[in-house]
């Protein structure tokens, strides 16, 4: 087999996760099929090589497509002139209807909730479980300043959606759920909790303190957590359902889950000034 041909079987594997980053972030199949070729363009062009994460670089630049499609298509829409026989934002009765038919409730609210920018930080992290770090050069921002956007876009969601996905009270019970599963040692239970392509990462502090850089996986997770969560403290951070370790008073590690269906993201900070700057909650 070519290096070609090698090179299109990957990234069909890839092709049904981009179509769906691409309609939650555009609201339209036929527009997500386009964004998702373009993306092939891209990685024609590409120095291959030099890719050490094939399926995050795919992830990541249809998600860079996308958010140039949306500044296009807003831009587009502030030149128009009058609008007459359509709805607010830029779509008429029917398409709004056959929009809300196709993409569901949750996604609805991201699209008519969000901004470009904070719609891509959402969809990306919040339900493709997309590191801010792999984020934060598509936006141009600060790995900080896309905590900072996920929480606020996360705050904006929840508030308009009723759809069980994004309900942090269900978000909250699969959380405890899988902490209890953790300190019970419940190992077939953590991995029914647990999206099949969960990733789960820490930052360097945390890896100091036994924990994993990354690790991909229901399994491989499960694995890691089975009977460690006795000393985890339920929390909110930045506005996620998680836990926290807490000694002497001082919160050393904390934990956030991205809970859809199941857990499909799992982030662990332990950087005392990446502490500081976390949004938590204790016993939230």
């Amino acid at each position: 087999m070519s290096d070609t041909d090698l090179l299109v079987r990957s990234f069909e594997e890839q092709r049904p996760r981009l179509r769906a980053v691409a309609q939650r972030m555009l609201g339209s199949a036929a527009e997500a099929d386009d964004a998702v070729q373009d993306t092939w363009l891209r990685l024609s062009r590409a120095d291959v090589g030099a890719i050490d994460n094939l399926p995050g670089w795919l992830t990541t630049t249809v998600g860079r497509v996308c958010l140039d499609r949306l500044r296009s298509a807003s831009v587009r829409h502030e030149e128009a002139t009058d609008g007459a026989g359509e709805a607010a934002g830029g779509r008429d009765p029917e398409q709004e209807a056959l929009l809300a038919e196709s993409v569901g409730q949750a996604l609805e609210v991201v699209l008519t909730t969000l901004g470009p920018t904070e719609r891509l930080v959402f969809v990306l992290h919040d339900m493709f479980a997309v590191s801010f770090e792999e984020i934060a050069p598509v936006v141009d921002r600060s790995a900080q300043a896309v905590r900072q956007i996920a929480s606020r876009a996360r705050r904006r969601v929840q508030a308009r959606s009723a759809d069980p996905i994004v309900d942090p009270a269900r978000q909250r019970r699969v959380v405890e759920a899988f902490l209890a599963a953790s300190r019970d040692g419940r190992f077939d239970d953590l991995v029914t909790l647990l999206d099949p392509y969960v990733v789960m990462r820490g930052d360097a502090t945390a890896v100091r303190m036994g924990g994993l850089a990354e690790s991909r996986g229901s399994s491989a997770v499960a694995g890691f957590f089975n009977g460690r969560a006795q000393a985890a403290v339920p929390a909110l951070v930045d506005g996620l359902p998680g836990a926290v370790i807490v000694v002497d008073g001082r919160v050393r590690l904390a934990v956030s889950f991205t809970v859809t269906d199941r857990i499909i993201g799992i982030e662990s900070v332990a950087d005392p000034d990446q502490l500081r700057a976390l949004d938590l909650v204790v016993g939230g």
